[in-house]
């Protein structure tokens, strides 16, 4: 039987239901936004409706919290990786909960298909396949997840807070994470550390 990290790892679907211009974008956190967990934050929009939306915050790493030690605290292997991939705080809600952001060449019974390209998985065997050099060829492991409520990331958005970019996948896995912010930017023209002296000058 399958462990899952905490609580259920599916998304709502209502969630995943209609079609969405932000579903498989990624939000760019402006300069001005004033919640401290999300500065310069680049969010990665697994799903949205008129119900409301989830994402996975995708250049943020979680501090004090090493692979190895998750693996040990879950009972599982060592990892046989030469380096021990990155845990990343993927949101303040339900900071328990583990989500891999991956690409489609591991599937599951419980991952949850996204698009033709992305899924979310969040049982123990997909860090144990990942640990044994067995796991998608791209991932992402987070802990917690963003989430709006209905309306509430179409008014952050028109109130400035967040601009948008479709999902660029060599962005979200194989950029570092302090270049994701200025390079999400820079798809859009704006040079980072300009819009930075604006902000502060503002």
């Amino acid at each position: 039987m399958k462990k899952e990290l905490q609580g259920s790892t599916q998304i709502d679907p209502e969630l995943l239901s209609g079609d969405s211009p932000f579903r498989h974008s990624l939000l760019i956190a402006m300069p001005g936004l004033q919640d401290g967990l999300f500065t310069r934050s680049v969010v990665y929009v697994c799903a949205h409706s008129a119900a409301g939306a989830m994402g996975i915050v995708v250049n943020q790493r979680l501090p004090d919290v090493g692979f190895g030690e998750l693996l040990s605290q879950l009972k599982l292997p060592r990892s046989s990786l030469p380096i021990e991939p990155v845990v990343h705080f993927g949101g303040p809600v339900e900071t328990g909960r583990g989500f891999v952001l991956h690409s489609t060449d591991f599937i599951r019974e419980d991952t949850v298909r996204i698009n033709d390209t992305l899924c979310i998985t969040g049982t123990i065997d997909i860090l144990e396949a990942i640990a044994e050099g067995r796991g998608p060829t791209r991932s992402i492991f987070a802990l917690g997840y963003a989430g709006w409520s209905a309306g509430q990331l179409e008014s952050e958005i028109q109130g400035n807070s967040w601009l948008t970019i479709p999902a660029d996948e060599d962005l979200i896995f194989g950029t570092a994470l302090d270049d994701k912010w200025g390079k999400a930017l820079s798809r859009l023209g704006i040079d980072a550390h300009a819009l930075s002296a604006d902000a502060g000058h503002a």
